[in-house]
């Protein structure tokens, strides 16, 4: 999957059940964002622990669904009142990378030599 650079993002701020898989999160784009599901717009949503974020994108007559956990730390958030938030490509990507959309600076680094 790759992303049209001129690809609208929206971040919705609260935090969701992430028991929801697809059809779960169209219904809330539909009906809470009041936004098209198949609009080639990229749906960004977090949990309740700020650990995790899933994605959700329409492409070539199916969804995407991303999912990104953090393994130690959480995600940052932009201090803002509505309910969702159109972002930019840079601000995705800041978010993704742990990035503090006030401070702008990079988490501390994980390094790992087991796994379980």
């Amino acid at each position: 999957m790759l992303l049209p650079f001129n690809t609208t993002i929206w971040f919705y701020r609260q935090p969701i059940d992430f028991r929801k898989q697809i059809d779960g999160i169209v219904i809330l784009v539909a009906d809470t964002l009041q936004k098209n599901p198949v609009s080639g717009q990229l749906f960004v949503f977090r949990n309740k622990k700020a650990d995790k974020l899933k994605m959700l994108y329409w492409e070539s007559g199916g969804f995407w669904l991303l999912y990104k956990r953090f393994e130690k730390g959480i995600f940052k958030f932009p201090g803002v009142v509505d309910e969702a938030m159109e972002l930019s490509m840079q601000q995705l990507q800041w978010l993704l990378s742990g990035i503090d959309f006030t401070q702008q600076k990079p988490p501390e680094k994980c390094q790992y030599t087991r796994f379980y």
